[in-house]
């Protein structure tokens, strides 16, 4: 081999393995996506399963994001005693594992126990996975955040679209939970082998066992925080917004879901180009505008089709901001995934309170009154953006 062919193998080789590293990110995030949407889809089949009233699983659907609150400050230490590559090994098996047991259970307790444990892989899944984004976009030098969030979107589309076809055909959860945990568990570990070699300075300094979220990294986390508030509201109420404020069918109310998956994961997809041209401050900036416009047509319409659009605005318009959010903190300091998870925790809290938070409003007030304060919070997206410079 001559002197010219060697120096062109040395160019190509670290390029190579940064479209392998984007590749094997990208079917985490989708796989991470469909074991999310599977879930989803079948919590009618869940319910009707453990003989819950519709308040007793409103409670039991809080304890995944506990879980995920209560590990998320730890997986940065984890991720450094395994390894990053083998610690995204590890996650991503255990949330596919986690899944199985989520339709065996007959009781509430138990599957709230499950659940709780399924949040925690998810949520730890969720920062490593972050992570690893940030460092592949850091090493390609361009923005390609928010696809990889896209196509989480997809799977989770991919995912409920299976677990309706299968809920058609008569085929239980046991059945779709254990084929779908065994074909995720297999490409998200196969994926894993895609990423890149660790950086052997990461293992230089060991993170702290339990890092909360730093005075440093709050705003960024306040902007992911507005972002997730208005996701939360508009996916856990839009389909009882159409029915009991614009007087649809429970049919066209589903759908209504459907058209505010769909605007996000498109917004998601096409989110790096706009991010490329714009800068992430302004992007965000300016679909924080369009959401919060969104959220007004949603508290102002009475009728079915303006409260889609709206809806479908808020999900277009928040789109890029959480992508953006892990971007700004895995760039904020040496330990990626101790910025990830801290800015995570905070995000994941409003998605904690905001379903629930917008549920009291409605019930004491009235259901456009809580998408009014919801425009409120989402404004934060506008006032705050600036926190992204980072990104």
């Amino acid at each position: 081999m001559g002197a010219g062919s060697a120096i062109a193998v040395a160019r190509t080789h670290p390029a190579a393995e940064e479209q392998r590293g984007r590749l094997a990110v990208s079917l985490i995030f989708a796989v991470h996506g469909v074991i999310s949407g599977t879930f989803a889809a079948r919590t009618p089949w869940i319910q009707t399963n453990i003989h819950a009233s519709t308040g007793v699983l409103g409670a039991v659907m809080i304890t995944p994001t506990l879980g995920a609150l209560a590990v998320m400050p730890a997986i940065s230490r984890v991720v450094h005693h395994f390894g990053a590559r083998t610690g995204m090994r590890i996650l991503v098996a255990l949330f596919c594992v986690t899944l199985i047991p989520l339709a065996l259970v007959s009781d509430a307790w138990s599957l709230a126990a499950l659940m709780f444990l399924n949040g925690a892989a998810a949520g730890a899944a969720d920062v490593a996975m972050n992570a690893h984004a940030v460092r592949i976009e850091r090493r390609l030098g361009r923005s390609i955040m928010s696809g990889f969030h896209g196509l989480w979107a997809v799977g989770m589309i991919s995912g409920s679209a299976l677990g309706g076809l299968c809920a058609g055909a008569g085929i239980g959860a046991p059945a779709e939970f254990a084929a779908t945990a065994v074909g995720s568990l297999v490409l998200g570990v196969a994926a894993c082998n895609l990423l890149p070699p660790d950086d052997p300075a990461a293992a230089d300094i060991a993170p702290p066992r339990y890092a909360l979220p730093s005075r440093a990294i709050l705003g960024i986390g306040l902007v992911g925080f507005c972002g997730i508030w208005a996701e939360g509201a508009s996916s856990s109420w839009c389909a009882v917004y159409l029915i009991k404020v614009a007087h649809a069918t429970a049919a066209l109310g589903a759908y209504s879901l459907t058209g505010f998956s769909v605007t996000m994961a498109v917004g998601r997809l096409t989110g790096d180009a706009i991010t490329r041209r714009l800068g992430p401050v302004t992007t965000v900036r300016a679909g924080g505008i369009l959401a919060v416009a969104g959220a007004c047509l949603v508290a102002l319409a009475t009728g079915q089709v303006l409260c889609i659009v709206g809806f479908a605005a808020i999900g277009l318009g928040i789109a890029t901001s959480v992508p953006l959010a892990f971007t700004a903190a895995g760039r904020f300091g040496g330990d990626t995934e101790g910025s990830v998870a801290g800015v995570a925790t905070i995000m994941y809290g409003a998605g904690l309170i905001a379903g629930p938070a917008v549920g009291a409003l409605g019930s004491t007030v009235s259901l456009p009154f809580a998408f009014w304060v919801t425009a409120v919070v989402t404004a934060g997206l506008v006032l705050g953006a600036n926190a992204l410079r980072a990104a």
